[in-house]
């Protein structure tokens, strides 16, 4: 590939419950991996040695999500040939990696450095306090745990969040939208330390259950660092989604066909998903019931 082919970004959206992360590694199947390698099967870079592979030039990422952690619009750019639209990149990816929109950006763009913004949604469980499908263990009150996103909102040190040591200055925007039996928190900054975001919402869930006061958070943006006793602990990363990236000036041009795409992939998977979950419910209110074995049902020992 010429080494005047001109810059695109492309968004990438990915279930990433099946990977090791974003950033690519020697010996896990990662998403940049998984990308890199559709690039290397379309022709446009070296495979490189192993189970590495050269990127194209000018090649950068948004970000690098946790294990687990998934995106609907991870930012990865480089110098591409004009025909590798999103429809086509997607000819090399599997179900669970799907690139739906591009942009053409200037020479000399960097998609780590100059993301303006980014926003992360998790969606916690958490059934609202006083409904009827909320239990002791889950139940939050949105009220408390809104304060918490308030204490956490502005710029502050991060650094009892994260156990990055450099970074840990950011100015936070934290909100949260009541979904049904979902509390989903949005949190935007200029930019992440590791497990932030995760570690924030572990915080503010300990907050909306009441089993911490408010005033723990206002500790936790103290600048002496917390004792290990009362440090937080990161939430579970699935619910996690880096939902945005905002570049000045780019304009992201959706691959229609790509999308649909996408969005039939993401279907399949969450129909799945669901099937799983009914299949556990089930387990649980047959368990929760006491009930019997019926009449002509298998006992122990039958085979399935």
């Amino acid at each position: 590939m010429s080494a005047a082919a001109p810059t695109r970004a492309f968004r990438v959206a990915y279930d990433g419950r099946e990977y090791a992360g974003f950033q690519r590694q020697p010996h896990a199947t990662t998403v940049e991996g998984t990308l890199l390698r559709a690039l290397a099967e379309h022709g446009v870079l070296d495979r490189g040695d192993g189970p590495t592979h050269a990127t194209p030039p000018g090649y950068a990422a948004a970000g690098r999500t946790d294990a687990g952690v998934s995106a609907v619009a991870q930012t990865v750019a480089f110098e591409a040939p004009a025909w590798l639209t999103p429809r086509a990149f997607n000819g090399h990816l599997p179900g669970s990696v799907r690139v739906w929109a591009a942009g053409d950006v200037p020479d000399g763009f960097h998609a780590t450095h100059d993301a303006t913004r980014r926003t992360y949604r998790y969606h916690l469980y958490a059934p609202e306090a006083g409904t009827p499908e909320a239990d002791s263990r889950h139940a939050v009150s949105d009220d408390r745990a809104r304060d918490a996103l308030d204490r956490l909102s502005g710029r502050h040190d991060f650094h009892n969040l994260t156990s990055d040591d450099a970074g840990t200055v950011r100015d936070l925007t934290a909100t949260a939208t009541r979904e049904g039996d979902l509390l989903v928190v949005e949190v935007a900054a200029d930019g992440f330390p590791r497990a932030l975001v995760r570690r924030l919402v572990a915080a503010v869930r300990a907050v909306g259950r009441g089993r911490t006061e408010p005033a723990r958070i206002d500790r936790l943006l103290d600048p002496e660092p917390v004792p290990g006793e009362i440090g937080v602990g990161p939430a579970p990363p699935e619910p996690l989604v880096l939902w945005d990236v905002a570049y000045e000036g780019v304009a992201f041009d959706v691959d229609r066909e790509a999308a649909e795409s996408a969005r039939v992939a993401f279907g399949e998977r969450y129909r799945t998903a669901r099937q799983v979950a009914a299949a556990t419910e089930a387990i649980r209110d047959r368990i929760a019931g006491g009930t019997e074995d019926e009449p002509g049902e298998r006992r122990d020992g039958d085979a399935a």
